[in-house]
C-alpha cells in the first residue's frame, strides 16, 4: 500500500502544481524555462504513475475489503465510463462542442471515470486510488473555474463536424477498452 500512497501524492502532487503551487511553479518557470518545467513534470508524473500502477497491482493481491459491491454498480460503471471517454477525448479535438460547453472536459472525465470506479469497486486500494483521483478532480475543476472567471476566459462554440468526431473516437475508445484492453491490462472483464 505505500507505492500506492507514495504514487499517488507525487502523480497527484505535480497535477496540483497549479493549484497549490502557482508561485513556486512561476518562479521555477522563471529562472530555469518552461522547458525545465516540463521536464521535471514529466520525470515526476512518470515516476509517480509507475508507482501507483505497481502499489495497485500489489495491494491487489491481498485486497482489504471494505464493503460488498452489488453487481449492479459494475454495470453502472461500465456504463459511465462511456461519456468520461468522450469528455477525455473532448480535451483533444479542437473545436467541438463539448469542450464549448464543459470547458474543462478531461478534468470532468477523470471525475467521472473516478466516481464509477468508486462505486464499483470495494477494497482500501480501490478507495485510496479512485478515491484519491476523485477529490484531486474536484479540486482541479474548481481551481480552474476561478482561473477562466479571473482571466475573463471566453471558450469559442464548438462545431458540429468536430463534436462528431469527439463523439465517434469517445466511443470507439470505450468500446476497445471495455470490452479488450481492460482486460489484458488490468485483468478484469467490465461486461465479463
Amino acid at each position: 500500500m505505500t507505492l500506492l500512497v507514495l504514487g499517488l501524492v507525487i502523480f497527484l502532487g505535480i497535477h496540483s502544481a497549479r493549484i497549490f503551487a502557482e508561485g513556486a511553479r512561476g518562479a521555477f518557470i522563471a529562472q530555469r524555462g518552461e522547458n525545465a518545467w516540463k521536464g521535471l513534470y514529466s520525470v515526476a508524473s512518470l515516476v509517480g504513475f509507475v508507482l501507483l500502477v505497481w502499489g495497485y497491482g500489489l495491494a491487489r493481491q491481498q485486497p482489504v475489503v471494505l464493503w460488498a459491491s452489488p453487481t449492479w454498480a459494475r454495470h453502472v460503471a461500465a456504463l459511465l465510463t462511456l461519456p468520461a471517454f468522450v469528455m477525455l477525448t473532448a480535451a483533444y479535438v479542437p473545436g467541438n462542442g463539448v469542450k464549448a460547453k464543459l470547458h474543462h472536459p478531461m478534468t470532468l472525465g477523470v471525475k467521472t471515470w473516478a466516481f464509477a470506479h468508486l462505486i464499483s469497486n470495494n477494497t482500501l486500494a480501490d478507495l485510496l486510488l479512485f478515491g484519491g483521483f476523485l477529490a484531486w478532480a474536484v479540486m482541479v475543476f474548481i481551481a480552474a473555474r476561478k482561473r477562466d472567471r479571473a482571466a475573463g476566459t471566453v471558450y469559442p462554440p464548438g462545431r458540429a463536424d468536430r463534436t462528431v468526431i469527439t463523439v465517434v473516437i469517445g466511443v470507439l475508445a470505450w468500446a476497445a477498452f471495455a470490452f479488450w484492453l481492460h482486460a489484458w491490462l488490468i485483468g478484469v472483464r467490465p461486461f465479463g
